[in-house]
């Protein structure tokens, strides 16, 4: 009865707005441009593609780390 309850909105907000300030923070330290190779260009799309699964997990309500059937 309780095991499928949804996020509510104010919740997922919250967590969005909690993700861009780490994904901001994140991108002026290691993101694009900044150092060698690996701290570069590689880092920043990495940081990029982690952003979109994690923003696509939220506005979804997937749970990308349930492995069940």
């Amino acid at each position: 009865m309780f095991n499928d309850r949804r996020q509510g909105c104010l919740s997922g907000l919250l967590q969005l707005f909690l993700l861009d300030r780490l994904f901001d923070w994140l991108q002026g330290r290691f993101g694009f441009g900044r150092g060698a190779s690996c701290s570069g260009l590689g880092c920043g799309c990495l940081l990029l593609i982690l952003f979109v699964v994690l923003a696509c997990s939220i506005t979804s309500g997937t749970d990308w780390f349930r492995l069940g059937f």
